[in-house]
């Protein structure tokens, strides 16, 4: 077998060759290895959270990162019940505008911590009085030299230009984080379980949504609640490395206006968890799968009518990883189905510098 070198987009033939590919598949070790080293950092932070408590939440994060924001607001706010909002890092970076942030956590999250305006947008949320924490890959990068308290993603290297592992192990920091925070021992253990209920999805292979997708133009992916942010993750990598014009809605969301253009073949991606937004979602699918759209459901149960298969999560917190797991292996092959090569997207950098 000729090795994939990243830049022969013929490796059509060959899609465990691609950087995506092994970096993706190395997403589960990862995140085993970070909850065991990151146990102390995260106690010690949340010590000083328990002892000073804050009165918000903000994220800040840019691409994959603010997906991975997404999340952790759903996150935060079921399980530490305080409100979490997502900051615009322009107001520092750009507006240069004094902010409130007296009492707030300020949560930082990049892959590279290289990027001038969320450091600058760090920079003024610690002036403005916010305890702020950076969840970065680059443990020495001036994002978090920044940072009051930083939790490192622990992703290792990552050369693709498309982020995969470090956005998921940034899912698994804030989970930790949340865990760790409200002292739920069982949520701390489901996640300690998440690995390997990610290496068996990894297992697993999505056909039917590789083939359905390599002539289309474009696709609604649809997830709600904790599974939003893994369906705004979806539709930036299909467009990243697949060239696929894709849009990310919520169950609900996409019931007002959008679901207008949903006919016969148009697809749409649903991702799910066995949560309380379960039903909602599964009724949508059904609707516009008998409207003649081509439905796909990733879901762990084995009944569900167009179902890309995932492994089971011991949370629902925990099953947007899982799914994004074998989101990703499944857009790498759809990538090069394509004839387009993941590693090395069109117009695209690994560091994306915006100021």
């Amino acid at each position: 077998m000729t090795k994939f070198d990243g830049n022969d987009v013929n490796a059509a033939r060959q899609p465990d060759q691609t950087k995506m590919f092994r970096e993706a598949g190395e997403a589960a070790d990862a995140i085993a290895r970070q909850l065991a080293s990151n146990d102390g950092i995260v106690t010690r932070l949340v010590g000083k959270l328990q002892a000073a408590p804050p009165r918000f939440i903000v994220t800040c994060a840019r691409g994959s990162s603010d997906h991975a924001a997404t999340f952790g607001k759903y996150v935060f706010e079921t399980q530490i019940g305080l409100m979490t909002a997502s900051a615009s890092p322009s107001i520092s970076s750009i507006y240069q505008a004094k902010q409130q942030l007296d009492g707030a956590l300020y949560i930082a999250i990049s892959q590279s911590g290289g990027s001038p305006d969320l450091v600058r947008a760090a920079e003024g949320a610690k002036r403005a009085g916010a305890h702020v924490v950076a969840l970065v890959n680059v443990e020495d990068s001036p994002l978090a030299s920044v940072a009051d308290s930083v939790v490192p993603l622990c992703a290792g290297p990552e050369l693709s230009v498309a982020a995969t592992k470090s956005y998921l192990c940034a899912l698994s920091a804030l989970v930790h984080i949340a865990a760790r925070w409200k002292g739920d021992d069982a949520l701390f253990a489901a996640l300690q379980a998440t690995p390997a209920a990610m290496r068996e999805t990894w297992a697993m292979d999505w056909p039917s949504f590789v083939a359905g997708l390599v002539d289309a133009k474009n696709l609604f992916v649809v997830g709600r609640g904790l599974g939003l942010g893994a369906a705004q993750e979806a539709a930036l990598k299909l467009k990243e490395t697949c060239g696929l014009h894709a849009e990310a809605f919520s169950s609900a969301e996409v019931k007002h206006g959008p679901m207008a253009i949903i006919g016969r073949d148009f697809p749409v991606l649903f991702l799910t968890q066995q949560d309380e937004s379960l039903t909602g979602t599964q009724d949508v699918a059904a609707e516009f799968a008998k409207r003649g759209a081509k439905v796909w459901v990733a879901s762990s149960d084995a009944a569900q009518a167009h179902r890309l298969p995932v492994a089971p999560a011991a949370h629902p917190i925990c099953a947007p990883l899982i799914a994004v797991q074998g989101f990703y292996k499944a857009a790498n092959a759809l990538a090069l189905a394509r004839g387009r090569n993941p590693d090395v997207p069109p117009h695209l950098n690994k560091v994306t510098r915006t100021v």
